[in-house]
């Protein structure tokens, strides 16, 4: 299923999976990434091209059991798959475009509170996401901490460090130099950092195609073509944007004071290979939330991809989550 509110101010695109129970309290929450949409389970079809990103953990039986479970997945305001975001026509007739208004994590997560509410659901069982969507995640337990019954962040950090504000400026000035052109060598850049050096040295190494490209060139390129073929480059830079601000502690003392605000059973998650958000920064939010018991630690060869692709590892995280929370009411 999927629906929309235009009723609301904003539109918000959403996917569900399962039946929520009688009273309301068997609803869960999962964030994407980046690039990321509602799309978390199911087959290719119009408009998504390939199958759900979590397939393997949501449906009948799985780790996020539908028989279960009532689960909900909005796509992310800026996005470009439904929600309102730069590919919406703004007052004036055109297209929002670069024009659109810059969005922050936290002005996100409002916008999937009123998709809640709307839904009729006043408390999360459990809120999920990794990297982006571990933020947003991490977000609505410090700012909705009553409607927040347990959290997993899996590959997120409590706010964004120096380097990765700097790996995000770097895509975005690449993105206004060109927006097409740009978003390729966009996700050129930031997909070195989702991977790992000694994966890439084990699959391509110095070897050389026959059409004078070095093979991990090659890759690069395939990465980027695949994406212009499915996203929006303005809501690329929105969203990047939307990351680099991350800080949960902006306004509320610090992240540790905001940390402290969290009291849902948690899961705090991180990847022993993550280049770009490494398990010292999921240290920090295990040590700041009392709910958290240590950082969960996925042994993977590919880096911060791994919070995809490491179906097994993340599934037995979710389970430890969800039987901590017990049965449905």
């Amino acid at each position: 299923m999927r629906g929309a509110l235009p009723g609301l101010p904003l539109r918000i695109a959403y996917e569900t999976w399962g039946t929520l129970n009688a009273d309301r309290s068997n609803a869960v929450l999962v964030e994407h990434a980046l690039t990321g949409d509602s799309h978390v389970a199911g087959p290719a079809e119009p408009g998504h091209p390939t199958p759900g990103w979590w397939d393997a953990l949501v449906g009948p039986g799985k780790a996020l059991d539908t028989d279960r479970w009532f689960v909900v997945a909005p796509n992310v305001l800026g996005g470009c798959q439904g929600t309102t975001g730069p590919w919406e026509t703004a007052p004036d007739g055109l297209p929002w475009g670069a024009r659109f208004p810059r969005v922050s994590v936290r002005d996100q997560v409002a916008a999937e509170a009123l998709l809640a509410d709307a839904l009729g659901i006043r408390e999360w069982a459990a809120v999920v996401g990794g990297s982006m969507g571990g933020m947003r995640a991490l977000e609505w337990a410090v700012t909705w901490p009553d409607r927040v019954r347990s959290l997993m962040v899996l590959a997120a950090p409590a706010a964004c460090s120096a380097d990765q504000i700097a790996l995000g400026c770097a895509q975005l000035h690449a993105l206004r130099l060109d927006p097409v052109a740009g978003m390729g060598l966009a996700r050129r850049i930031a997909h070195l950092s989702y991977r790992t050096g000694a994966e890439l040295e084990a699959r391509f190494g110095r070897r050389v195609q026959d059409d004078g490209r070095y093979a991990v060139e090659s890759y690069l390129d395939h990465q980027a073509d695949k994406l212009l073929r499915r996203f929006d480059p303005e809501s690329y830079a929105v969203l990047t944007e939307a990351m680099n601000g991350h800080d949960v502690g902006r306004g509320r003392g610090g992240v540790r004071a905001a940390l402290a605000r969290v009291t849902a059973r948690t899961v705090i998650a991180g990847i022993d290979s993550d280049r770009l958000f490494p398990l010292a920064q999921q240290e920090e939010l295990a040590e700041g939330i009392a709910g958290a018991d240590g950082v969960r630690v996925v042994a993977s060869p590919y880096g911060h991809d791994a919070f995809l692709l490491e179906v097994e590892q993340v599934a037995a995280l979710l389970r430890e989550l969800l039987l901590e929370v017990g049965s449905p009411r």
